[in-house]
């Protein structure tokens, strides 16, 4: 059975976003935690629409080398416990496949006695490895999903 691919263009993004950002207008946060690398893009955007200047990364990494995951994450880059401590932080990464990525992010947040709110532009209910849902989506999917900023090498695999 193929896998459908679903190509995105920058202007389904743009639609996307501003989506994504109703729901959160108006909503107080400390810091935004963009989580890489796909979750970049979106993170800029979204911090535009919303007026979030406090913008952290999360640079999270499961692939121990081609085509083998790890159980646990590899941190290569958080925010200090001392940035998140009592915050209302939101979480934005492109799509929650599995949920590893996401969860973990949020873990570490809590941990550090933050308030995480997820969001992403898109979930996957049947790839996910949990019961919970990101707190904010804007479309539940199977689909393949590619992104514009996407290197047409890794959107071939």
């Amino acid at each position: 059975m193929a896998i459908e691919k679903q190509h995105l263009s920058w202007q389904q993004i743009e639609a996307m976003v501003t989506q994504l950002a109703q729901p959160l207008s108006g909503r107080s946060f400390d810091a935004l935690l963009a989580v890489t690398r796909g979750g970049l893009v979106p993170a800029g955007l979204i911090a535009y629409h919303l007026g979030i200047r406090n913008i952290l990364v999360a640079a999270v990494q499961f692939y121990t080398g081609v085509g083998r995951r790890a159980d646990e994450p590899t941190f290569l880059q958080f925010p200090a416990d001392p940035f998140l401590a009592g915050k209302s932080v939101l979480i934005v990464d492109d799509i929650w496949d599995s949920g590893k990525t996401i969860t973990a992010v949020k873990g570490r947040v809590q941990a550090a006695r933050g308030t995480p709110i997820t969001a992403v532009l898109h979930y996957k209910p049947t790839a996910s490895l949990f019961t919970e849902t990101p707190d904010h989506y804007v479309e539940a999917t199977d689909a393949w999903i590619v992104y514009p900023w996407e290197p047409a090498s890794e959107s071939e695999e």
